[in-house]
């Protein structure tokens, strides 16, 4: 785990059915994410959030795990599977808050620990 980059995107849809469509959007995009060829995303878990206080109206949460810093700028500026995602969230999916009903934080671990 240690080297890789780790992204967690949040998404605040307030409509149910926006929320499965855009799970559906991320099995897609794990179905077809390919850099020279080749799938490169190390792993892609996504999820309806619980109903929770601490969610701050968030619904739907990414995780996405990539070998390395120039593989997660791969997914944000060439990755046609991202781009197709990105595209239909902004142009199909009511997103509260507009720019703000979206964010993304990565990072790289300095602590972990698994069972």
């Amino acid at each position: 785990m240690a080297g890789r980059i780790h992204r967690v995107t949040m998404f605040k849809l307030p409509v149910p059915e926006d929320q499965q469509k855009l799970i559906e959007a991320y099995k897609t995009l794990s179905k077809n994410q390919q850099k020279n060829g080749k799938p490169y995303i190390l792993s892609l878990t996504a999820g309806i959030a619980e109903k929770d206080q601490r969610s701050q109206g968030f619904t739907v949460v990414s995780k996405t795990e990539f070998a390395s810093m120039d593989d997660m700028k791969y997914y944000d500026d060439e990755c046609e599977a991202h781009a197709a995602l990105k595209s239909y969230a902004k142009g199909t999916l009511t997103i509260e808050g507009g720019p703000t009903g979206v964010l993304t934080v990565f990072f790289e671990p300095r602590a972990t620990s698994t069972l």
